[in-house]
Order: C-alpha cells, then sequence, then structure tokens
C-alpha cells in the first residue's frame, strides 16, 4: 500500500517564526486551499474539555484554523457532540457554557459553536455503510451537512481504546448520542432502581414505548429498546445508565466504522491534526488532567485519518516514559506506552480494521516543516 504524508512540526519557534505559523504551515501541507471552496460550511471538529479538565487543544490555536479557513473562502464553526455520560457536556447548554469556559469564547476563536446532534444529541441522520458491522450508522446532523471536516484531536490515552486520536474524533465524536451507545454497549441501557423515582420523564420521551413503570421504579424491555439512548438524556436523577459490556476490540471496529460514516461524501474535504501536548493517560472526558506520560512532541497534520494516528503512535513510543505519571511500565524510548498504561488493550485493532476498510493507510513519510 502506498505511504501517505504525514506533515509533522516539532514545538521549537522564534520570533519570526511562531507555532501559530506552524500550524498555518501544517494546514498548508494537508493542502487545505484545494479542500475548501467558497461559502463551504466547514466543521472543525475538536473536543472543548470537561470542565476541570486543561490538557485540550488551546483556542489560540483553534483561531489560527479558523482564521485560514476563512482564507480560503469558508464559513468555520467549531463542533463536538454531547455525551452519553452525566457531566458538564451531556447536553448543548451546558457542553457551550463549558466550551466558553474553557476558553473557546467567539471573541478569542472568531468563529461560532454549534453541538452537532441538536440540544440532546438526538438529532442524527442515518448513513449506509454497509459494513461487516453494521449497515448504516447514526452520524450528527450538523457534520453530516457541513461541506467539509477538519478533525482537531489531542492525541490520549484512552481506557476502552488504548489511545484516542483522529479516528476516535470523528467516529465517537461525530456521532449521535444513538451512535454512541451503540458502539460502546450492544444491549439496552439499565435502570438504577436506587436512583428511579418513577417521575415517568423517561417513558414519555422513549419513541417506542420500550419503558414502563412498575412498582414506582422504571423498567427497560430490552426487545423493544432500539438503543436510540433518548432516556439517558432525559432523565432527572442519572438513574438511567449505560450498560458498558463491549470488549475493547469489538469497540475498536465499531468506532471504525463511524469513522467511516463520518467521512462519506467528504473523503476529498477532509483534513487531520494531531496536538500531541501533555499526552494524557486519558481523554479529554475527565474532568480533571493527569500528568502526562512523555514530554510534548509536536503537531502532525495529514488527509489519512489512518497514516496520522500510526505516526502519532510511533513518535509517543519513541519518547522515554515519564516516571512522575500513571506510566509504569514500558518507560523506555521505542516501548510502547499506551500498552504500559492499558495492557490488556490491543491498541492495533483500530488501525488494522480502519485500513481493511479502506479508511487510510498505515504506511506513512513523516515530512517534518
Amino acid at each position: 500500500m502506498k505511504k501517505s504524508p504525514v506533515f509533522f512540526s516539532d514545538l521549537r519557534s522564534d520570533t519570526k517564526r511562531t507555532m501559530l505559523d506552524k500550524v498555518g504551515e501544517l494546514l498548508q501541507g494537508g493542502e487545505i486551499g484545494n479542500k475548501i471552496k467558497d461559502n463551504d460550511l466547514v466543521a472543525i471538529k475538536l473536543h472543548f474539555g470537561e470542565r476541570g479538565n486543561t490538557a485540550f487543544v488551546r483556542p489560540i490555536f483553534i483561531r489560527r484554523i479558523v482564521d485560514t479557513v476563512r482564507a480560503c473562502g469558508g464559513k468555520p464553526f467549531l463542533t463536538d457532540t454531547n455525551t452519553l455520560y452525566r457531566g458538564s457536556r451531556e447536553e448543548s447548554i451546558s457542553h457551550i457554557a463549558t466550551a466558553i469556559q474553557n476558553g473557546f469564547d467567539y471573541s478569542v476563536v472568531d468563529a461560532p459553536i454549534i453541538i452537532a446532534g441538536g440540544i440532546r444529541g438526538n438529532t442524527s441522520v442515518k448513513v449506509r455503510i454497509d459494513k461487516p458491522i453494521y449497515r448504516e450508522v447514526s452520524i450528527a446532523h450538523d457534520i453530516f451537512t457541513a461541506d467539509a471536516i477538519i478533525g482537531v484531536a489531542h492525541f490520549t490515552g484512552h481506557e476502552l481504546s488504548g489511545f484516542g486520536g483522529a479516528l476516535k474524533n470523528l467516529a465517537m465524536g461525530c456521532s449521535s448520542r444513538e451512535g454512541k451507545l451503540k458502539q460502546h454497549s450492544s444491549v439496552a441501557p439499565r435502570v438504577k432502581a436506587s436512583l428511579c423515582t418513577g417521575c415517568k420523564t423517561c417513558t414519555d420521551w422513549c419513541p417506542q414505548g420500550a419503558i414502563s413503570i412498575n412498582n414506582e421504579k422504571a423498567s427497560i424491555d430490552p426487545q423493544q429498546c432500539v438503543g436510540c439512548g433518548e432516556c439517558l438524556s432525559v432523565c432527572p436523577e442519572g438513574a438511567i445508565q449505560v450498560q458498558w459490556n463491549n470488549d475493547a476490540a469489538l469497540f475498536q471496529k465499531k468506532m471504525a466504522e463511524y469513522a467511516y460514516g463520518t467521512l462519506m461524501g467528504k473523503e476529498e474535504k477532509s483534513l487531520f491534526l494531531n496536538f500531541l501536548t501533555q499526552v494524557s493517560p486519558a481523554c479529554d472526558c475527565n474532568g480533571h488532567s493527569d500528568a502526562p506520560i512523555v514530554g510534548d512532541i509536536g503537531i502532525l497534520s495529514s488527509c489519512d485519518l489512518v497514516a496520522i494516528d500510526q505516526a502519532s503512535i510511533d513518535l509517543v513510543n519513541e519518547q522515554s516514559g515519564n516516571k512522575s505519571s500513571r506510566l509504569k511500565a514500558h518507560l523506555g524510548p521505542g516501548e510502547d506506552k499506551f500498552r504500559g498504561i492499558y495492557p490488556q488493550i490491543d491498541w492495533e485493532v483500530q488501525l488494522e480494521y480502519a485500513e481493511e476498510i479502506g479508511l487510510g493507510s498505515r504506511k506513512y513519510h513523516l515530512l517534518p516543516i
């Protein structure tokens, strides 16, 4: 398979060439000018960080991406999707407030924030992909209808996939609530009886009539449940919860198919950046940022979703591990840092399967700018 170009910038800079200048060069390396036409609606897909997290990509870098998109004639907007878990990004009102508190205010980034998938994450488009696991996937409406997409990922470890990068940013990050639920679980949500008050909010919202109230407690019929995730978002007590029953390998393959669905129709209108800075052991969905497992490395860009994640893995693994971090094994240069944190997870599954279904190539040329 042909090697894909992956552009790399280290973190050296001076008064004549700042890191913001380098971000612009990385975008030009990805031929952003050939991907965006006049008046294209351009989704800049990033992670705003959970409230309390401090490791997400700095808003000032996003501003440079916004400026470049606008210079190409595009109309940029910042976007992410609401979470399955209860937190500061579970619905769009709190999500936007969190993004602003984390620095992504219009006055800083010069672009609007649009939380894709609607106020509760249930506005979606079914995309036909005909892959081994899914015939169709549920993608957040505003991402599907955008003309182009720029994926900006903070590269980190992840407790289910080993690592999270460009692929996860487009898979879990661009799916509707229903899509997130189907990736994480293969069974209906469960009701934690000790939290349920029998308020009937879930029964009012369930589109399938799969929920009933028995003895003042909600009960979900798994045969009727279609996995839309409505009940998860509306339960005021947090009593309805995801059954996290997927094994890591299946979860990673599901992610790859969802990334495939996200990119359908945008294959030539997409570009990816991975920030290898503050490489924390877990993703920015956590309300804190643990010590990075390696020192800061740099920023990558590529048109190939698979190649940029493979290059990111390789660059992280080349480093010496941070002994003061959660990483206690595989600390040496060349050792697998992500298996050092999550020894039970084979992170290669997501890249192997993504390559198999045509998302890109694990072979790459690293091109320093």
